[in-house]
């Protein structure tokens, strides 16, 4: 069965996120654990906690992924936004435990002109300072499209991180289709190949998540702007291959396309009927 969600809402509660994902024919889904731009997270309610815990047993959920917030820089070059990047990703990591078994993910960060190496010695640096042996959540680097300064747009850099990582079993990757395919990884015409290299150079056991989008901008244009899914430069025949594809077809598939609940609802629809 194809494991297809959307991002949701955390505003009412963790259970009512489950009951909202089983609504639109979700069994999985995404959530930001703060407000995207930082800011402080909401605390935690025990009773919440204990009935999102049951219902996603109950209805046989793939792994949730909880996404950072976009602020979230481990490699900035201001003390400030390494800080809070420190202070964020310790209490959400601590919060997840109460969530046990799901992901997290976050954008590896925007080096802004310290370069490369630099930036991932300092991602590398915070992973190291905060990931414990007997964590239950695993941490996923997302692909990034290579705007700017970002770390994270070739397979090579997200491979560097995860080499300099002592508990390197507790990292994964989520690949975003709108964001490789901006960063210059051709799936729309040699899904295979990029597949191919993916597993060369990190190696596809340690792909856990895809963040499933069309993309507004062409091939190659290092941008990073989510299309609904078939209204972009990807299509839905190149969506259609990539959730039908041997190798990736077992992933929990989470949209990030710009829609409210109805149009994620019609999405996932379109998605299950497409799924062979």
């Amino acid at each position: 069965m194809l494991n297809i969600g959307c991002h949701l809402s955390v505003t009412q509660g963790y259970a009512h996120m489950v009951k909202e994902a089983l609504s639109i024919g979700a069994n999985t889904f995404q959530f930001f654990t703060r407000n995207p731009r930082g800011g402080k997270a909401k605390a935690l309610d025990d009773a919440d906690v204990a009935a999102f815990n049951a219902l996603v047993k109950q209805h046989g959920f793939a792994p949730m992924v909880a996404h950072a917030p976009y602020t979230l820089n481990p490699c900035s070059d201001t003390e400030k936004t390494r800080a809070f990047a420190m202070m964020a990703m310790e209490e959400d990591l601590a919060r997840m435990e109460r969530l046990p078994g799901n992901y997290y993910n976050f954008h590896p960060g925007s080096h802004v002109g310290q370069g490369v190496e630099a930036g991932i010695a300092m991602i590398t640096a915070q992973l190291n300072a905060l990931l414990k042996p007997g964590m239950s959540t695993l941490v996923l680097l997302e692909t990034m499209a290579g705007k700017g300064s970002e770390v994270g747009g070739t397979f090579e850099e997200l491979r560097a991180i995860m080499d300099n990582v002592t508990l390197s079993d507790k990292l994964g990757v989520c690949l975003d289709t709108c964001h490789v395919y901006d960063a210059g990884y051709d799936i729309v015409n040699d899904l295979d190949g990029v597949i191919a290299e993916f597993d060369r150079i990190i190696g596809l056991s340690r792909l856990y998540a895809i963040h499933l989008n069309d993309s507004k901008n062409p091939f190659s244009s290092h941008k990073d702007r989510h299309e609904k899914i078939g209204e972009g430069s990807l299509g839905i025949e190149a969506i259609r291959r990539v959730i039908n594809h041997d190798k990736l077809r077992h992933l929990p598939f989470l949209l990030e396309t710009p829609n409210e609940i109805e149009g994620y609802a019609a999405e996932i629809k379109l998605l299950r009927s497409l799924s062979e």
